[in-house]
């Protein structure tokens, strides 16, 4: 028996038609770039997340910093985030011209800790970046308590944990914004690469589809902007993968339990913290080795078996070579329990 680490031909078989029809319908329309396909799935978003608004972006990277950017969140001003992340989070940062700052982790969830973020506060920051890691959320009641404190916006970097929430909360309740990648691996993704910024926040929306679009909503009116556009192809598969994604949540989790059941008596690993009440979607299922220098063989022998394992953030973004590559960045306090996630 092969167990991959992903199942994109099997998932494309299973939905097959309702994929092709879709794709047909948009070839077929002649409006591939801001068409009526991408408004359908925009609406959709909106309405699956329960905001507001909803915007189609090129990838999960431009969403956060086109997020910044139209928050008025650029040089000189500080983003706190944390290190155990994939890249983009701090890189989004620096796109937008601002200084990244990371703190430690939570020891369990290896999401963002809440007790670390209010020593990393100085006048110049202006955000907070949690990212709902593997498929569980941030603490963002905690999160939050200490933006409103002091006057910070809150964008939740969603690129793993779309579809999940807290015990007591929804993602977004009470951030400037959620953002999310839809290329292939995540748990919704599309057949490329996509992203999508969704917010209660009116000129949020505004602002991000005028920078998106090199500045323009109306042809021949443009001001300073980009090209991030999520394409009618695109948004027409994840429209359809969106009516599926609650069962595909769900079997995760069934998934998910099992593996923790078979797993409980092995001494060798730590396995994932879950917390209670919270729906952890499980875009991964993290095992961390006790001995650190038994990692590697332990990769080497699931593969063996037929088990495609790989290892997850495994240098993270403070130690890799060239840090921080002539931006502005600094460390406040241990980071031990974000290096040792990427170590085990």
């Amino acid at each position: 028996m092969k167990v991959e680490f992903y199942g994109h031909v099997r998932q494309y078989n299973n939905i097959k038609k309702e994929i092709d029809d879709v794709m047909q319908q948009v070839l077929l329309s002649g409006q591939y770039v801001n068409g009526p396909m991408l408004k359908q799935f925009e609406k959709e978003l909106a309405a699956y997340t329960g905001h507001k608004h909803a915007i189609g972006v090129g990838n999960g990277t431009d969403a956060i910093w086109l997020t910044l950017m139209a928050l008025g969140i650029g040089p000189g001003d500080e983003v706190i985030t944390h290190p155990n992340t994939f890249f983009a989070t701090a890189e989004a940062a620096w796109i937008a011209g601002c200084s990244v700052v990371f703190v430690d982790c939570d020891p369990k969830t290896r999401c963002i800790d809440p007790k670390k973020i209010e020593a990393a506060i100085t006048p110049k920051t202006k955000a907070i970046i949690p990212v709902h890691l593997y498929g569980q959320c941030a603490d963002m009641p905690a999160i939050w308590k200490i933006a409103e404190k002091h006057g910070l916006k809150v964008i939740e970097d969603n690129a793993q944990g779309i579809d999940a929430h807290g015990d007591t909360f929804k993602q977004g309740d009470r951030s400037a914004a959620v953002t999310t990648s839809f290329i292939i691996q995540k748990n919704l993704g599309c057949f490329g690469d996509g992203g999508a910024i969704y917010t209660n926040d009116p000129a949020i929306d505004a602002k991000v589809r005028k920078l998106r679009s090199h500045g323009s909503t109306q042809r021949d009116h443009h001001s300073y902007g980009f090209n991030s556009r999520l394409d009618d192809l695109q948004a027409g598969v994840l429209s359809v993968k969106l009516r599926h994604l609650k069962s595909y949540s769900d079997a995760r989790i069934k998934w998910a339990a099992r593996y923790t059941a078979a797993l409980k008596g092995c001494k060798a690993v730590t396995l994932p913290t879950a917390v209670p009440g919270y729906r952890h979607v499980w875009h991964l299922y993290i095992l961390e080795v006790k001995d650190a220098s038994k990692r590697n063989s332990m990769v080497e022998f699931l593969n063996k078996n037929g088990v495609d394992a790989k290892t997850h953030y495994s240098i993270a973004i403070h130690k890799q070579e060239g840090y921080p590559w002539g931006k502005q960045a600094r460390i406040v306090g241990s980071v031990a329990e974000a290096e040792k996630n990427a170590a085990v």
